[in-house]
């Protein structure tokens, strides 16, 4: 199998977990303590992914400053642009509630979809990058990618469903991330097989940056506006549990 192929499938998975969510939380009423408890704890897990799996490993390839300069980047590019899709409806789109219908902001419904596919193409494309050179998959990023997956899937789908959106348009939106993810994986393996390890340092910076930012806008808001007190404590076991995935993996 060629490995950006095989990126393609690991891409295609954790986006397929975003699916998952979405398929329980419409066919299933699931308590919006639990969602909140479980975005937190994965929030945790993508936070130490992001800096034992990206970070630590684009420092030591790319030097101090331009991982620096990657990191920063990627949260810039991603608070810009989620800010824009503010504006234009997609604010709450990980939210079991206050998401709005397309009769209270037309156009809402693409900057969910778009939202969204902002959210996980970051992690898609460091999930094919992490398979160059003969590397195997980074298990604490897919495990933090399909943990952080599932409640998002479960607590946006919900938010859909009050907003009165229809299955096709829920299923249509999870269903061309999860292919979006996949194609974002295998393009990022595939375009960057060559690259240096300088440039391939400073991309994954970007995308850990991206990552880091969307965790405190939308997974965090998200969590705490229902597990409060016990948010904290939730993602530090996450944190805990990638970070001793990454130690023995």
């Amino acid at each position: 199998m060629s490995q950006w192929v095989e990126a393609g499938l690991w891409g295609l998975a954790g986006g397929g977990a975003l699916v998952l969510g979405a398929l329980v939380a419409w066919f299933l009423r699931v308590p919006r303590d639990v969602v909140a408890v479980v975005m937190a704890f994965g929030a945790g897990v993508l936070t130490a992914a992001a800096a034992f799996e990206l970070m630590d490993e684009a420092e030591k390839n790319g030097g101090l400053l331009a991982t620096s300069a990657g990191f920063l980047g990627g949260a810039v590019i991603y608070v810009l642009a989620n800010v824009l899709l503010a504006r234009r409806g997609g604010r709450h789109r990980k939210r079991s509630s206050n998401q709005p219908s397309e009769q209270d902001q037309s156009g809402s419904g693409t900057a969910i979809a778009v939202g969204a596919l902002l959210d996980g193409v970051p992690e898609s494309v460091v999930l094919g990058v992490s398979l160059l050179n003969g590397g195997g998959i980074g298990v604490a990023m897919l495990a933090a990618v399909v943990i952080s997956n599932v409640p998002e899937g479960l607590s946006s789908v919900a938010g859909m469903k009050r907003a009165g959106r229809g299955a096709g348009y829920v299923f249509g939106v999870w269903g061309a991330i999860a292919v979006a993810s996949g194609l974002s994986a295998a393009l990022g393996n595939l375009l960057l097989d060559d690259a240096s390890p300088q440039l391939i340092a400073v991309i994954t910076a970007v995308a850990a940056g991206a990552i880091l930012a969307m965790i405190a806008d939308t997974m965090i808001p998200e969590a705490y506006e229902r597990a409060r007190l016990y948010t904290g404590l939730c993602t530090t076991a996450g944190f805990l549990t990638a970070f001793v995935v990454e130690r023995l993996g």
